[in-house]
């Protein structure tokens, strides 16, 4: 049984790590966008019913499909995306008012990049 359980728990962190670094390299063909992130509904006053990623182009917020809010640690602590809005590097295009993801790095924690509210 301890074998089956342990087994499990590596088959899913590679199912993990499989689903979220489709967006760990940058094309460089395109453009890369230094933009704020952070929780759609806490931060960036975005509807919705629960806490989702999202982006603040130039002063307008999009929902991003690609990655996931979760993907980066807890969003409600201390230092989460639903507490501190956050900068990334991103490649992507804005289709039917959403942000498509196809490349997204968080970057490093400097009292610049991160505004906690």
């Amino acid at each position: 049984m301890k074998y089956l359980l342990f087994f499990g728990l590596i088959t899913g962190s590679i199912i993990v790590n499989a689903q979220t670094s489709d967006n760990a390299t940058p094309d460089p063909s395109k453009k890369t966008s230094t933009v704020e992130v952070s929780c759609g509904q806490c931060n960036f006053a975005l509807p919705g019913k629960g806490c989702e990623l999202a982006i603040r182009i130039d002063g307008q917020a999009y929902f991003v499909e690609g990655t996931d809010i979760d993907d980066y640690g807890d969003a409600h602590a201390h230092d989460g995306f639903c507490e501190a809005i956050k900068t990334a590097e991103v490649q992507g295009e804005l289709k039917d008012g959403k942000f498509k993801v196809s490349y997204f790095k968080l970057m490093e924690k400097t009292t610049e990049n991160d505004i906690e509210k």
